[in-house]
């Protein structure tokens, strides 16, 4: 069997609607938070994506989260959607640090088979910089 050829992408993340919805806040400790998403993404991967986000967010400011985001645009010259499954950690002082993969079977058009994974960094309130690995099956 030989080896699938990976490829490296790297992108910027620019956030356009973050609505956060706390859903269940205790008198004490972290509070169950529901964050809806939308961010457009330029570089090598070039399209929108549209999240939903579930974190737990601490009396300190950090948080934990989890999500999944469609990402609809072109990657490589091709074009199609796939879904990304993300988690990460929002430190107090405002860093955002997540590794993600890309959903097996979740990619459609000129981008199904797509497989990948890599992660993102930014300042909280500032475009992140993100990296996928990603490749084809075949």
């Amino acid at each position: 069997m030989s080896e699938l050829t990976r490829y490296q992408a790297k992108a910027s993340i620019s956030v356009s609607v973050w609505n956060p919805l706390p859903y269940e806040e205790p008198a004490a400790g972290p509070s169950l938070v529901r964050i809806d998403v939308e961010e457009s993404f330029t570089g090598d991967l070039e399209g929108a994506g549209v999240a939903t986000m579930l974190q737990v967010a601490r009396p300190d400011g950090s948080a934990s989260f989890c999500a999944l985001e469609r990402v609809t645009g072109t990657l490589a010259g091709r074009t199609g959607t796939f879904v990304l499954q993300d988690a990460g950690e929002l430190a107090a002082d405002g860093r955002v640090l997540g590794t993600w993969f890309v959903v097996p079977g979740s990619g459609t058009g000129e981008l199904t088979g797509l497989r990948g994974d890599g992660g993102f960094d930014a300042q909280l309130g500032a475009h992140a910089s993100a990296a996928l690995s990603y490749w084809f099956e075949r």
